[in-house]
């Protein structure tokens, strides 16, 4: 009798998917449209959020890059300052050095 009874319940019992497509579309949830609805505000709240982070994020961003950019046109302003000091002296030496090799011809 249990034998019978056990063939009967495997009988009635479907066998396992064979393939990943069948299983998929046998344990696909079927949710209805106040849990999709539901789905879509929560997934553009997430959005929001994500946006709202982002933006700080990216404000914070651009403004290193402006500190960046503001110590690089310190830098450069910096080194044509000393280019330009280097280039007095140097003309300041030249001309000196003129002076005494005019001084020792004549």
């Amino acid at each position: 009798m249990r034998i019978a009874l056990a063939q009967a319940d495997a009988a009635i019992q479907t066998p396992y998917p064979t393939n990943h497509h069948e299983q998929d579309h046998d344990m696909a949830i079927t949710a209805g449209p106040s849990a999709r609805a539901e789905q879509t505000t929560e997934l553009l709240i997430q959005n929001r959020t994500l946006e709202m982070h982002l933006m700080q994020e990216n404000l914070a961003r651009a403004h290193m890059q402006e500190r960046l950019q503001e110590a690089e046109d310190q830098r450069l302003a910096l080194r044509a300052m000393r280019v330009a000091k280097l280039r007095r002296k140097a003309e300041r030496a030249s001309l000196r050095a003129r002076k005494v090799l005019a001084g020792a011809v004549l």
